[in-house]
């Protein structure tokens, strides 16, 4: 059972209501809507937090979904729609009608706005465009005129402009006439006439400096910042290399187009985070709650992937069958496999994650590669060596001297093999246009395994004379 359709935000019932306890299970709010309980489901509500209201209603179904989320007062309703998952969004825009549409995706920032736009199917996209004001309309159209993972697109362009010649008493009655419609206010950039970027000044330096200073005696000039066409993903590890609350974001002539809010680089680098892990387990990434994700989407997901590197892993068993006569002759040589799969596939994978998060946050590019390289190869001989020795000295228990020594041998060389791959690759992969996170992970293992396998029966072949 739901609430009627006709119940809206903005009741404010939640605020007359005792708080529930501090820990709030997100599965009760799914429990108090399906049983019809909406007394409950607002204690539940008045007792939590925005994330845990955010998680809660994207764990659950659209109809549960819709039914929680109109039960919030405006003011929290608003907060909870910019974080949810797109489908959660499309699910209560398709339940308004009217003006309460128009009013409730007027009254988003633009820059979520334009993201959501991204996600929603074309005929919800323009229903939203046409049930802004033309000043929304237009900053969002602004918006969408960048591409999809750029700067420019997360960027919010309500900010509270200062000129250098403005005193402090000035400054801060342009940012209380102003302040209301920016998204922030703590960063305030600082422009010349033709509004290029001359740098930034903290609102906290303006409230503490004397009424007859002016904004020039507190700017910081050469502040960091990005380009409007710049990756989201690079000027966000920027900001946080630079310990910046909020980054400008210019155009090519240098003139301020907005800022990138640390909250929305906070989001940037989340989903970031999360396509590389999903790459590098050998999966696509999905957009929305794990929780809400039908089994059929996640199969889907990792189907693609794990056909592939089956097919890649037969090459395994091309090799094996290739040296069959060889284990025939001396069967010890099969025990052995598995422990120089394993490593070397550990190996690469150590490497490679290692190098896929040096170029995610600037510490190498792909034109250090020759120095990754040797890096790689002397991490992996050493590496190698160590537990070559530690090989021989383990396998005399179950083979002969000449079989460790194969083994010892074969695991110094895979270690090196394994550290070059997974090191190599993902800087080649940058450099071809690839996402790095890609060739990470499974496909390294998979690569080291059968180059691995390779090399263990050529060497027990030179050494054994088989």
């Amino acid at each position: 059972m739901t609430p009627p359709v006709e119940a809206t935000p903005g009741s404010g019932a939640v605020a007359a209501l005792d708080p529930r306890p501090d820990h709030v299970d997100p599965r009760l709010l799914h429990e108090f809507v399906d049983d019809g309980d909406f007394v409950g489901a607002q204690r539940w509500l008045h007792g939590a937090t925005l994330p845990e209201i955010v998680d809660a209603i994207d764990r659950m179904d659209s109809v549960s979904a819709v039914a929680a989320f109109r039960l919030l007062p405006q003011d929290l309703a608003f907060d909870v729609f910019e974080d949810l998952e797109p489908a959660g969004q499309q699910a209560i825009l398709d339940t308004m009608r009217g003006s309460e549409f128009g009013e409730f995706v007027d009254s988003l920032d633009p820059d979520d706005r334009a993201r959501m736009l991204d996600d929603l199917p074309a005929k919800v996209a323009r229903r939203v465009l046409e049930g802004l004001s033309p000043r929304e309309r237009a900053m969002t159209a602004a918006l969408l005129g960048y591409p999809e993972e750029s700067a420019g697109r997360h960027m919010t362009p309500q900010v509270v402009v200062l000129h250098e010649h403005l005193s402090v008493s000035d400054a801060l009655t342009r940012v209380r006439a102003r302040g209301r419609e920016a998204e922030t206010v703590y960063t305030l950039p600082v422009v010349d006439a033709q509004r290029r970027l001359t740098g930034i000044v903290e609102l906290s330096e303006v409230l503490l400096a004397p009424d007859e200073a002016t904004v020039k005696d507190l700017v910081k000039t050469q502040p960091p910042y990005a380009l409007a066409t710049d990756s989201a993903e690079s000027a966000a590890r920027m900001m946080t290399d630079s310990n910046v609350r909020d980054l400008p974001v210019v155009d090519r002539e240098g003139r301020l187009l907005g800022l990138l809010t640390y909250d929305d680089a906070d989001e940037v680098l989340e989903e970031a985070e999360s396509e590389d892990a999903a790459l590098q387990g050998g999966a696509s990434h999905w957009e929305g709650h794990y929780m809400a994700v039908s089994v059929w989407q996640m199969i889907r997901s990792r189907a693609v992937w794990l056909v592939l590197l089956l097919a890649v892993s037969m090459l395994t068993v091309q090799v094996a069958a290739g040296f069959e006569d060889q284990i025939h002759e001396v069967a010890t040589l099969a025990l052995f496999m598995p422990l120089l799969i394993g490593t070397g596939g550990k190996i690469g994978t150590q490497a490679s994650s290692a190098c896929v998060r040096a170029l995610a946050i600037g510490e190498v590019r792909p034109a250090d590669i020759i120095r990754v390289t040797w890096r790689e190869a002397a991490t992996g001989l050493l590496l190698g060596a160590a537990l070559g020795a530690l090989a021989i000295a383990a396998g005399l228990i179950w083979a002969p001297l000449s079989v460790a020594v194969v083994v010892g041998v074969s695991l110094l060389l895979i270690c090196i093999l394994g550290a070059l791959v997974g090191g190599i690759s993902p800087l080649a992969a940058q450099k071809m246009g690839i996402d790095p996170a890609l060739v990470s992970g499974p496909m390294v293992t998979t690569v080291v395994d059968v180059l691995g396998l390779l090399i263990y029966f050529l060497v027990a072949v030179a050494l054994l004379g088989l």
